[in-house]
């Protein structure tokens, strides 16, 4: 498990040419759960990018993998906004690192989603990435809506009409996902622009919140208006309150003030 960041409760980002600011607060938490002997999740919480990643393969390869991640991810956040082209480039140089560990050959790959603060002549926005099961969440105006598509095999089902969106994480191959970084495989990243509005909330998670909590839980927690650092640890607990059987990690992030330009 790695944890790369701050949580803090105030971080203003001026935008160009004074045209106004962003205030932020965000927190994010992860615990290994009740079931699993090796936490494989890692997280990067930090402007610009904020990313969730779950590890696949088995006992500190899993973890390697994520960490290898949330490090090159870091890396590409030189200053206070980042762009699709960056993403990219980090997850492409992520995939040599997981190929470079995995010498005994075992398949090593992780999810990863995430969320991260852009700029250009059309304004701030938050660039929303993914890759896998791992999700994230916008909630606004008492609404929360899943903003990334989960890359797995219960999703396809889910899409083609095969199978009710209600039965998808009981179903016996939930756990199968359709793309991952790693495997010596160019990873292939779903991007999302998502406009900043004052008071809006972003949830990044692993799955090992999802399939613990649902959708209608999760929108009462983001509703009920506490702290970042509350919100965030109260779905960790509620999580395991169910069960822990996997993995937990979460990003909480406030838009606390955003322009009006950005609205």
């Amino acid at each position: 498990m790695t944890a790369i960041g701050r949580s803090t409760v105030r971080h203003i980002v001026g935008l160009p040419a004074r045209t106004g600011a962003i205030e932020l607060a965000w927190h994010g938490v992860t615990h290994v759960g009740y079931r699993r002997a090796h936490n494989e999740d890692s997280y990067l919480a930090d402007v610009p990018l904020f990313a969730v990643a779950d590890g696949m393969g088995g006992h500190l390869h899993g973890d390697r993998a994520s960490d290898a991640v949330v490090r090159r991810l870091q890396a590409a956040a030189t200053g206070d906004f980042v762009g699709r082209d960056e993403i990219s480039d980090a997850l492409h140089r992520a995939t040599w690192d997981i190929h470079d560990l995995d010498d005994e050959q075992r398949g090593i790959g992780t999810t990863v989603t995430g969320a991260a603060l852009s700029c250009d002549d059309d304004g701030a926005r938050f660039t929303v990435f993914n890759v896998g099961d791992s999700r994230v969440y916008a909630f606004a105006r008492n609404d929360l809506r899943q903003v990334t598509v989960d890359h797995s095999l219960v999703q396809e089902l889910v899409t083609a009409g095969e199978l009710a969106a209600e039965d998808a994480e009981a179903h016996p191959e939930a756990n199968v996902i359709t793309r991952a970084v790693g495997f010596s495989l160019e990873p292939e990243i779903d991007f999302v622009d998502l406009p900043l509005e004052t008071g809006m909330r972003i949830l990044i998670c692993s799955d090992g919140l999802t399939k613990e909590v649902p959708h209608e839980r999760l929108r009462l927690h983001l509703a009920a208006r506490l702290s970042a650092r509350e919100t965030a640890n109260a779905l960790l607990d509620a999580a395991l309150a169910q069960g822990g059987r996997d993995n937990i990690t979460l990003i909480v992030i406030d838009v606390v003030r955003a322009p009006a330009a950005a609205n």
